[in-house]
């Protein structure tokens, strides 16, 4: 007989292993008829909910955990920054756990939180994380979690963003305006929802602007250095090459100047050039590189603040709702500005 865990009961009424998990444990934010199905279906499975953890979670360790993908990436190095100064004002520690983009260290370190190392955590997903039963387990321990960027929509909680789709249709609408005709999109991964709302929100400008969306012009350029950069080549020597890039993140933009040097493509004159980034030297580059500047310090004070309201409460859950916070297009010489 398979194991009745939170799981298969949310499986089996229909609803998200957190709505199971707060009507068992009598949450206000959970109506009451949702209450008496879960409780009568937890009944009939003789499943009883881990009272033990719950209690272990009263006992503060004063410490919370910051899941990142990398520390090199200038947007959660600012984040992190952000994070820490809300910590030190309510007088917390704070574990940085680095999982190098790969799922396999994300599910690792959600495995090792559980034991009760830690009062909360903050999380940003690697380009690998496609399901999200592991942080579904870590937040079963009572463990309270706040999402900031790359976010997993399934998972009822907070979750700090920029407003991603709107800066990626004003990028792809400044290199229209720069003469732009063949645009391409950088993807990073297709499981990332920051991703996916700057490709969308990339679309949308082809759509306002009548350019036919080419799909040849998004390529998936992988979070593997080599990989990313024969992509770009490729994409640079094609015979109907693009002449602008809109990379969904720093390091893609990164390769893209690379790969101009090395076949001898001028910016912006031969391919113009705008990312997302958060890097301080954006300006110093040669030629220098349109940034769209994330609020990642204010992103990560937010998250942080969110976190330590709950924490402070004592709360079970925290409520499912999205924060968004602006970013700005910083116009330079890559675009031809």
């Amino acid at each position: 007989m398979s194991k009745v865990n939170l799981k298969t009961l949310a499986a089996e009424l229909g609803v998200s292993v957190s709505t199971v998990s707060k009507a068992l444990q009598n949450s206000y934010e959970i109506s009451e008829e949702t209450k008496q199905r879960v409780v009568t279906l937890a009944k009939q499975r003789n499943f009883r909910p881990n009272v033990y953890a719950s209690s272990l979670r009263r006992q503060q360790t004063r410490t919370i955990a910051v899941i990142v993908p990398e520390i090199a990436n200038n947007f959660f190095a600012f984040a992190i920054n952000g994070i820490e100064e809300i910590a030190q004002e309510n007088d917390y520690h704070v574990l940085i756990y680095l999982t190098h983009d790969s799922y396999e260290k994300e599910v690792s370190i959600c495995e090792h939180l559980q034991s009760g190392r830690i009062d909360g955590v903050l999380m940003s997903v690697s380009t690998e994380t496609n399901d999200y039963e592991h942080i579904a387990k870590l937040m079963d321990k009572g463990i309270l979690l706040v999402f900031f960027d790359r976010v997993r929509h399934e998972i009822e909680t907070a979750k700090v963003t920029t407003d991603d789709f709107v800066s990626g249709l004003n990028a792809t609408e400044h290199l229209i305006e720069q003469g732009a005709k063949r645009i391409a999109y950088l993807s990073l991964s297709s499981k990332l929802s920051i991703d996916n709302k700057r490709k969308a929100g990339y679309m949308e400008a082809l759509l306002k602007h009548n350019i036919e969306f080419d799909p040849n012009l998004v390529v998936a350029c992988g979070n593997q250095q080599h990989e990313a950069y024969q992509r770009i080549k490729e994409l640079l020597t094609s015979p109907n090459r693009t002449d602008a890039v809109f990379a969904s993140v720093e390091k893609l933009a990164t390769e893209t100047y690379m790969v101009c040097q090395e076949l001898g493509l001028k910016i912006p004159n031969d391919l113009k050039v705008i990312c997302f980034s958060n890097t301080t030297i954006a300006s110093l580059l040669n030629p220098s590189l349109s940034t769209v500047v994330q609020p990642a310090f204010e992103i990560g004070k937010q998250a942080a603040n969110i976190l330590f309201q709950h924490l402070e409460r004592k709360n079970i859950s925290i409520l499912n709702e999205n924060i968004i916070l602006k970013s700005v297009l910083v116009a330079r010489e890559s675009t031809g500005c």
